[in-house]
């Protein structure tokens, strides 16, 4: 990395920013095919939810950096536009990121969003996940698991404008294969 600064010129390191190669990006640590580690999170009503209520059902897992947020508004509410094709599917959506309860309130009720959104403000599941990016906060991730608990398919880095779409065209692909 080089830095200009007040006509001085700085080259530095990643060791030279307390980082090393292995943590300055996220590193997806869950594999097709793993079980999906379970998690008890707080939802945007306020009740606990566990990954694990949701046995036998088909989940698609986003993670997404931060409510009203231009990207994470667009894919929350393109989402919310598709919803009877996830209905249709039986399939159920959980949004993660690390904002807390009272702005997940705010961002499904501003957006009419009739899917979950859970609260990591520790990012204890972004980090079970390998989500949590170098900027402190989740990387735009999904983790389609099945309802036995074994993740599908995961996909890394998401288009927010696209991702409903492409989530549906994934789901029929894979859920054609359960």
């Amino acid at each position: 990395m080089k830095i200009l600064l007040t006509g001085l010129f700085f080259e530095l390191s990643v060791n030279d920013l307390n980082m090393t190669e292995a943590n300055t990006k996220p590193t997806i640590s869950i594999k097709e095919g793993d079980i999906a580690p379970d998690f008890e999170l707080t939802a945007d009503d306020g009740r606990q939810v566990k990954l694990s209520d949701y046995r036998g059902k088909t989940v698609a897992l986003y993670f997404y950096p931060m409510d009203n947020t231009p990207g994470c508004t667009t894919e929350a509410v393109d989402i919310r536009d598709a919803w009877r094709e996830f209905v249709k599917r039986d399939v159920v959506v959980l949004g993660v990121s690390s904002d807390d309860v009272t702005s997940h309130r705010a961002f499904k009720e501003c957006y009419e969003l009739p899917f979950t959104l859970l609260s990591d403000p520790e990012h204890v599941v972004c980090d079970k996940y390998g989500t949590w990016g170098m900027d402190n906060k989740a990387t735009r991730s999904t983790f389609l698991i099945a309802g036995s608990g074994r993740v599908l398919k995961i996909w890394a880095l998401v288009d927010p404008a696209e991702h409903a779409k492409w989530l549906l065209k994934q789901l029929d692909e894979q859920l054609a294969d359960i």
